[in-house]
């Protein structure tokens, strides 16, 4: 049984080049079918665009995923055009019956990504002192924990940093450094001497800096800190890879060169996101294996990512590893990174009235504790070679979030799952609510391995991360975790409202 007229792969890229076109404001005859998308700058909500209209003509939901897995307009439109849904592809759901088409990407052997160019060896000593290196090379520092770890490095060292970021030249790689810094209130006119912007992109072989420089840069700094990272939720490995993988090799390359220098590695702890993990309590120290059943290609890029750090460090490298959860906003001004997760989720939530109710305990932690923790720890001895979970020692439920909300007068209505798919589906249709860009990963199916959104929110299918040895690590310090209480949720809460981020009306 068809559920739709048959269209050709023509027809497919006829669609896609015209609203392409629309998009970026060329003739349609300026478009090449087989340029890679990613080079016209398609960013996730017209992805979305073009998944709905593609949907009109299909009568099916493509997933968004397949926009990377399938690059080109060329290749995605054939690939489309040979998937004719069925009877068995009618699915019930809350708001009718819909006819859905899993397309399977092609397979992913994270094993297989795991392999360090072997050119990438230790040179030399390193002769530096750990606690007071004199100069640094940072990543990430137009990010949001990079702000916050430049910052600690500038209170506690004495250090020049150098930090890498895409710009047309220094002077304006030099005003988004600050600019950053200063969105999240923590710039000072003072430290400006001390950060040297490096313009380059880690997505490129050596870093995109040019030969000579890389050789400079890697006689010069003592110490290197890697926070930089590419996250997007709906975004597949293939896509991340560049940025956070093969960066990460160049940054590994960069620690080996000329002379061997201390990497300090911000992970995450979704390598351990794997099935084979799950109720399972995970220690500092434990390896990481398993790879199956990590679905995001954000996690999957770190995994591999991580993996290449540890062999280096298996190499002679003097590696530590950081593995922060979900970092919230700074426990004292509440400001944060308005277009993370959680708040993405809350928003969009309250747009819609409706939040999911699912067993999932919230073990974000304040990026002023991370930072504090990453910095210190750094400039210990003995830390070189070790891991660090700073995940939160006492996370709170999402539930007591919700109702912590309400207390504020909004209202907000916990409802199962599948009906907030539903709800999503039907009332989330334009980017005027922040969960639009978010459906593809909302209501991604990963029907190979029977897993759905709701089963990754469930305490029993993640492991239980533990923050032990980072606690004892910094036991002889005053870096707490703040506890998630009404203290933090009211300094979290009032930001976002005195922003605007967050309003009653």
């Amino acid at each position: 049984m068809n559920l739709r007229p048959a269209y050709t792969a023509e027809d497919i890229k006829a669609l896609m080049v015209s609203n392409l076109a629309e998009f970026i404001g060329v003739t349609p005859e300026e478009i090449d079918v087989q340029e890679h998308l990613e080079n016209y700058g398609l960013d996730s909500a017209q992805a979305m665009i073009i998944i709905s209209k593609l949907e009109q003509l299909l009568g099916f939901k493509p997933s968004p995923v397949l926009l990377w897995h399938y690059p080109t307009i060329a290749a995605l439109s054939q690939r489309l055009s040979e998937e004719v849904p069925g009877e068995s592809q009618l699915q019930d759901t809350p708001s009718g019956r819909v006819s859905t088409v899993n397309i399977a990407p092609p397979f992913l052997d994270l094993g297989a990504e795991a392999v360090l160019d072997p050119t990438i060896q230790p040179v030399g000593n390193a002769a530096v002192s750990v606690s007071n290196p004199k100069n640094i090379f940072l990543t990430g520092g137009t990010g949001y924990l990079g702000a916050f770890v430049i910052k600690e490095i500038l209170a506690e060292t004495q250090a020049i940093i150098y930090c890498l970021v895409r710009a047309a030249d220094v002077a304006e790689g030099k005003s988004k450094l600050e600019k950053n810094l200063q969105q999240y209130a923590i710039w000072d006119d003072k430290y400006s001497s001390r950060i040297i912007p490096i313009v380059g992109d880690l997505a490129q072989p050596i870093l995109g800096i040019g030969a000579e420089e890389f050789e400079n840069l890697a006689a010069n700094i003592d110490v290197i800190y890697h926070s930089a990272a590419l996250l997007n939720y709906v975004y597949p490995y293939s896509a991340l890879k560049a940025a956070n993988v093969l960066g990460t090799q160049e940054v590994l390359r960069l620690a080996c060169k000329t002379k061997v220098k201390p990497l300090h590695y911000v992970s995450s702890v979704a390598v351990f996101e794997s099935t084979a993990y799950a109720g399972q309590v995970v220690k500092e120290q434990d390896d990481f294996h398993d790879w199956q059943g990590i679905f995001l290609g954000y996690s999957q890029t770190k995994w591999v990512a991580e993996k290449l750090v540890k062999i280096a460090s298996d190499r002679g490298v003097p590696v530590t590893i950081y593995r922060p959860p979900l970092i919230s906003g700074d426990s004292k001004t509440g400001i944060c990174n308005t277009h993370d997760f959680i708040n993405l989720m809350i928003k969009g939530c309250l747009q819609m009235g409706y939040f999911p109710d699912v067993d999932y305990m919230l073990d974000m932690s304040p990026v002023d504790y991370v930072s504090k923790a990453v910095v210190y720890l750094s400039r210990q001895e003995t830390s070189i070679g070790k891991a660090f979970h700073l995940q939160h020692p006492q996370p709170a439920s999402l539930k007591s979030l919700v109702e912590w909300i309400r207390t504020f007068g909004f209202s907000l209505e916990m409802i199962p799952y599948q009906q907030w798919q539903a709800e999503l589906i039907n009332n989330v249709t334009s980017q005027e609510n922040p969960l639009y860009t978010l459906r593809p990963f909302l209501l991604e199916r990963w029907s190979d391995e029977k897993i759905t959104i709701p089963d990754l929110y469930l305490q029993a299918r993640r492991p239980i991360i533990s923050c032990e040895e980072t606690l004892k690590a910094l036991k002889e310090t005053s870096i707490i975790c703040p506890p998630i209480d009404s203290q933090l949720l009211i300094t979290y809460t009032s930001y976002l409202m005195q922003t605007g981020f967050l309003s009653l009306g």
